[in-house]
């Protein structure tokens, strides 16, 4: 397991800069756009709310979740990445701990809300972070996990690189909402979004974005779940 994170460390620390260039162009913008709705209509941040940000890397998606007025720990297995988070929260209610999710270093029931965004990819055993993002949340909290979707075309097209010798993708392990609701409890929330592709007009991305959110399908790139501590 350490030789695992040991990796996965490695894997992200040349990465900070290339994290946040993907994210400034026209569809990382959108794929943002989309995957943070998703994620704030599951977590519900709420004012002076303890979260713990499990893989938050450069902090793309933790602005938004300190805009309203909670609290917030930043973990990330990479040092690169959590020193990009560390110097554009400063002065804010943001702290950082670098550290592995299979072993959270946390106390049980630490957090009101607990959440991982497209970091459990990186881990085989994720039934040990599942476990472990629910120990460190407190009884009636929220716990969000994200992951990449195994049944979306962009996995395929990622699988497609990593035969070609991309590090980032043949590091990946990708899963479908079959895989991942049979380590959840029965009442969990699954909703996926990306149902657009790389090369979609942004036009048409949205539309495409819009219909495949009202119709519920489980094909988008980018598959949430949601569930609350018992």
């Amino acid at each position: 397991m350490k030789a695992e994170a040991d990796r996965s460390s490695e894997l992200f620390d040349e990465w900070p800069e290339k994290y946040e260039q993907w994210f400034a162009t026209p569809v990382g913008r959108l794929v943002k756009e989309y995957e943070l709705r998703l994620l704030l209509e599951l977590l519900q941040p709420g004012r002076d709310d303890t979260i713990l940000d499990v893989g938050c890397g450069t902090g793309i998606f933790t602005s938004e979740v300190l805009a309203f007025g909670s609290r917030i720990v930043g973990m990330d297995i990479s040092r690169p990445m959590l020193a990009a988070a560390t110097d554009r929260f400063a002065g804010e209610r943001f702290v950082s701990l670098a550290g592995d999710m299979s072993h959270l270093p946390f106390p049980d029931a630490a957090f009101d809300k607990v959440y991982s965004m497209t970091a459990v990819e990186f881990v085989t055993d994720a039934s040990r972070v599942v476990e472990e993002l629910g120990r460190v949340t407190k009884t009636g909290g929220t716990i969000v996990l994200t992951t990449l979707n195994d049944l979306s075309p962009w996995a395929s097209k990622r699988r497609e690189k990593a035969k070609k010798g991309h590090d980032l993708f043949q590091s990946m392990i990708f899963r479908a909402p079959a895989d991942l609701r049979n380590l959840l409890p029965e009442d969990a929330t699954l909703k996926t979004a990306i149902h657009f592709m790389k090369n979609e007009d942004p036009v048409q991305a949205r539309i495409i974005e819009e219909q495949g959110t009202a119709e519920g399908l489980d094909t988008g790139a980018f598959l949430a779940a949601r569930w609350t501590k018992k």
